[in-house]
């Protein structure tokens, strides 16, 4: 038989009992990477568990907040940064048949590392950035930039549309009808 996961928590002694509650401190790898893309968690990377357990009719009410540091990638200027990410959950864990909840409680035990993993993958941004003000890298050197510099890019016209260059200036050259009309009546 397997080692359960230390969030595999045992509720005996409040199962079937409504109105009993237990508070669980936990700290434990999820031992498998959990994300991808640019922000991930490391298989042995802790993760701080605070879990309130309450025993209701239908089966036992799990409350509770993760947090766990993940590596992320800045998608601006590509540097590796830890990522602080805290999650709260709520999971309601049925007794069989009693609900149609996802999670079961199996031996008198509930399983909290499937609820924890959503929560934080969930959490994770697509695109991570390693502070508010990142100005990526400069697009000629491929350096990272200042923070707070802005870099404005030199406008290129397509070469299907510069025909119509010259028709801009042109119209912007004649009066319009409003024009024309109000040095009429003068």
């Amino acid at each position: 038989m397997a080692t359960p996961h230390p969030f595999a928590l045992s509720v005996r002694d409040i199962v079937h009992k409504p109105g009993r509650m237990r508070e669980v401190e936990e700290t434990a790898p999820f031992g498998e990477k959990v994300g991808e893309g640019l922000a991930a968690v490391l298989p042995d990377q802790p993760i701080d568990l605070d879990v309130r357990l309450e025993s209701v009719h239908e089966g036992i009410l799990a409350t509770g907040t993760a947090s766990v540091t993940a590596l992320a990638t800045c998608a601006r200027c590509l540097v590796e940064f830890d990522l602080d990410v805290d999650v709260d959950f709520l999971e309601l864990f049925a007794y069989d048949g009693a609900s149609e909840s996802d999670y079961l409680v199996v031996d008198e035990t509930v399983d909290l590392l499937p609820v924890v993993r959503d929560a934080v993958v969930l959490a994770l941004p697509f695109q991570p950035v390693d502070r508010p003000d990142c100005s990526g890298l400069d697009p000629e050197t491929g350096e990272r930039l200042e923070p707070g510099t802005d870099l404005v890019p030199e406008e290129t016209i397509d070469p299907r549309w510069a025909a119509l260059q010259g028709f801009a200036q042109d119209v912007a050259d004649e009066p319009s009808d409003d024009d024309a009309q109000a040095s009429k009546k003068e």
